[in-house]
């Protein structure tokens, strides 16, 4: 990419690479530095026509959602009172940034963002109770 002059790289990252989250130190520490490493080469590669961006998933029901429920830790429901829109990421909304992202004439002046695709996840420091009532 760096020798054609173009491209663009969309890294995986997720919610626990924008904040902290119980329990998953050395995940979080993965996602956080995923994110640095974007950001990083996104300002060393602009500038030679290679975009670097990440998206950062919420929970999308996976394997390792499924083995981390069956350790007891938490619930479904302990994650879609938590998301505004109520519900788990599917897998397509994730592929649809990473598509956006990769596309230049869409997202062609897009380089170095961690790209929240988490249903409103970070944005939400409500207390529970406060959150659920914006869903009646």
């Amino acid at each position: 990419m760096l020798d054609a002059g173009s491209g663009s790289i969309v890294n995986v990252s997720s919610v626990a690479g924008l904040q902290g989250i119980a329990d998953r130190s050395a995940y979080n520490a993965s996602k956080h530095g995923l994110i640095g490493l974007t950001r990083t080469l996104a300002v060393e590669w602009g500038a030679r026509g290679v975009r670097v961006n990440a998206v950062c998933p919420g929970w999308v029901k996976t394997e390792m959602d499924h083995k981390d429920q069956a350790g007891g830790t938490y619930t479904d429901l302990d994650i879609t009172n938590h998301v505004p829109m109520g519900r788990f990421a599917r897998p397509e909304d994730i592929a649809e940034a990473i598509v956006w992202l990769s596309d230049n004439t869409k997202s062609g002046f897009v380089n170095g963002v961690a790209l929240p695709v988490d249903g409103g996840w970070t944005n939400d420091g409500s207390w529970q109770s406060l959150r659920l009532k914006h869903r009646d």
